[in-house]
């Protein structure tokens, strides 16, 4: 097995895991998503939307979002855990929606065949260059593929806070908007409009925040080795490191470097 192969079965095995408990933590996730809706209304692809792809669409809380956006179109729902798949369809039996699963990596669609592409924090875990790449193939000219990612400053905090206990790589460091922009341009799209501004998870103890993100997966994926849980001595040495972060109206604050892009895929040009 490769270490990409690995890495992609242990990211499914997260977010299967994380099915169940998803909606109940993913105060984070709504919050991106509704930013992600408003960047999405400034930035129309050209023409009619009949068919947009919802890249990474866990249990499915954009739905609601693109639906009252393009009431018209027809959606494909995808996601790489099949629990996720399953929790959305007892939340969305629609015809409207069709149900995929299958790799960001690879997608098992035609050439130009979506007129819009959504994904809210499903691409981190791919290759920027190989996962646009694919978007790109399969946007229509004229498309545009809306995503929020995570940048390397995610769970900063926690990474800091880790470092006082050990020396292992609790968190994962994802790409920076540069990549980001620079692979967009590399598989010829063209970056209509950007957001940098971070979200925050928050909860009154380091307890409930490391609970939450695990909830939803996105606890550290990609470790080679198992690590010990955590003595006693080690557990209070966090907390002591993370009390640092504490907020004046006393909650923690977990960061996520968010990343907010609009990328085009430019309309096809006729020379006589």
């Amino acid at each position: 097995m490769t270490e990409r192969h690995r890495h992609k079965q242990q990211v499914r095995k997260a977010f299967d895991q994380a099915a169940d408990s998803y909606d109940r933590a993913a105060a984070v996730q709504r919050e991106v998503c509704h930013r992600l809706a408003a960047l999405a209304a400034a930035t129309p692809p050209s023409g009619s939307v009949s068919r947009i792809l919802d890249a990474g669409c866990g249990t499915g809380f954009g739905l609601d979002l693109i639906t009252h956006a393009h009431p018209d179109a027809h959606i494909v729902a995808l996601d790489f855990a099949p629990a996720m798949l399953a929790r959305l369809r007892q939340n969305y039996p629609v015809a409207t929606v069709s149900l995929l699963c299958a790799d960001l990596e690879a997608l098992p669609l035609a050439d130009e065949s979506l007129d819009a592409v959504w994904s809210s924090l499903a691409l981190q875990w791919c290759d920027p260059a190989l996962a646009l790449a694919q978007i790109a193939r399969a946007l229509r000219p004229g498309g545009v593929a809306w995503i929020a990612t995570l940048g390397p400053a995610t769970l900063w905090e926690l990474r800091e806070a880790f470092a006082r206990v050990d020396e292992a790589s609790h968190v994962i460091r994802f790409h920076p908007a540069a990549a980001w922009i620079a692979a967009a341009e590399e598989a010829g799209l063209s970056l209509v409009a950007k957001d940098l501004d971070p979200a925050w998870a928050l909860a009154s103890d380091l307890r409930g925040l490391l609970r939450d993100i695990k909830a939803i997966g996105a606890h550290s994926v990609g470790e080679e080795r198992r690590r010990k849980p955590l003595g006693r001595a080690a557990w209070r040495t966090l907390q002591d490191a993370y009390e640092a972060h504490r907020r004046p109206d006393g909650l923690l604050p977990a960061t996520y470097d968010l990343i907010l892009l609009a990328l085009r895929k430019p309309e096809t040009t006729h020379h006589d």
